[in-house]
């Protein structure tokens, strides 16, 4: 199953984009991944947050599919270790299910037309970072729930 990272706005700093694509080659050993990033929404110094969110959430939503596994990486979400998230993430793979798609939304989070579509909200910490160190988080993440996953040792207990 094909694991995506869909998120809005480009990466603008070169250590963040060296980080995630040092992970994205690793993850991709384990597994076919991409990453899918989408422009940001133009013009929103006095644009109103609802409707941010609202244009935003409309991109996401045609950006996934119906055989899609929808994971929204939100603060409010659920929190693994890693190796509960490795436990959880097999289960994910038994689904019949085309793609998992992990979304790293805008700085207001989602629309409840996107919150409502997700089959799972993910919280990386109680921390709030921000979404340039989301990506290299979640993708430093992803590959050491892969390395236990294969039982490689990159991951200590």
């Amino acid at each position: 199953m094909k694991i995506i990272l869909l998120q809005t706005g480009k990466t603008n700093e070169k250590y963040i984009s060296e980080g995630v694509d040092e992970y994205c080659s690793r993850i991709r050993k384990y597994n076919p991944f991409e990453i899918i990033t989408l422009p940001d929404i133009k013009n929103t110094k006095s644009m109103p947050i609802p409707e941010q969110k609202a244009r935003e959430g409309k991109r996401i939503l045609e950006s996934v599919g119906a055989d899609d596994f929808i994971i929204l990486l939100d603060e409010r979400g659920r929190e693994f270790t890693t190796a509960g998230f490795a436990e959880q993430l097999g289960k994910i793979f038994l689904h019949s299910k085309k793609r998992i798609v992990f979304v790293i939304g805008g700085p207001y989070g989602f629309s409840d037309e996107v919150l409502l579509k997700a089959d799972m909200k993910l919280s990386l910490s109680r921390f709030t970072f921000s979404h340039q160190m989301v990506r290299l988080l979640f993708t430093e993440q992803l590959y050491r729930v892969f390395t236990v996953i294969k039982g490689d040792p990159y991951h200590h207990e």
